[in-house]
């Protein structure tokens, strides 16, 4: 945590913000466009991003209220960090870059939810991309990727927004074409 874009490495402290978007009435679930304007608004907020406390060795994290009951973090990528190959099982997601250049790979191919411990990947699945301050993106369920600070001397910093609330972040490993489901990591491991 992306944090929990991922679950973060390394806690720093929490805060709170609050947004005034159409997902905030009661019972109203977050679209994924929603959680992506509350990002690219909260990547905005030049006096938010320069208070988090950034480390020069590991990830550092803020948690932030979400639109509509969502999960949200303000995350510090220090040089040559990244969150390895995951997944959010059933949230939704976005995240916008606030400062710096990330890198995201990720999957185009729907897997299977459970019952698995090993995939053999189809060529042409990979997807690449370079996310520079202000841009980002948003992504449905069982999205598996991963996400770098590919810079030698630059943090990044970037906000992330997930609704439901993660219920979980499966952590894979990779090699070559084959996936290999290694941890399930719930809440508590994180927050």
């Amino acid at each position: 945590m992306h944090a929990p874009a991922s679950a973060p490495a390394s806690a720093s402290t929490s805060a709170c913000t609050s947004d005034s978007g159409s997902a905030d009435a009661p019972g109203s679930a977050p679209t994924q466009a929603e959680l992506l304007d509350f990002a690219r608004r909260t990547a905005a907020d030049a006096e938010l991003i320069a208070s988090l406390p950034l480390d020069p060795e590991g990830r550092t994290w803020v948690r932030l209220d979400g639109p509509g009951g969502s999960e949200a973090w303000l995350i510090g990528w220090p040089p040559g960090t990244g969150t390895g190959w995951h997944d959010h099982a059933d949230s939704v997601g976005a995240f916008v870059i606030a400062a710096g250049e990330l890198r995201e790979n990720s999957l185009a191919a729907r897997l299977p939810t459970d019952g698995w411990r090993t995939l053999e990947l189809t060529d042409g699945v990979d997807r690449a991309r370079r996310l520079p301050a202000g841009q980002g993106r948003s992504f449905g369920r069982h999205h598996v990727h991963e996400v770098l600070n590919t810079s030698a001397d630059r943090h990044a910093v970037s906000v992330h927004a997930y609704h439901p609330p993660l219920p979980q972040i499966r952590r894979y490993s990779r090699t070559g074409q084959v996936l290999r489901l290694e941890q399930v990591e719930h809440p508590e491991a994180w927050q």
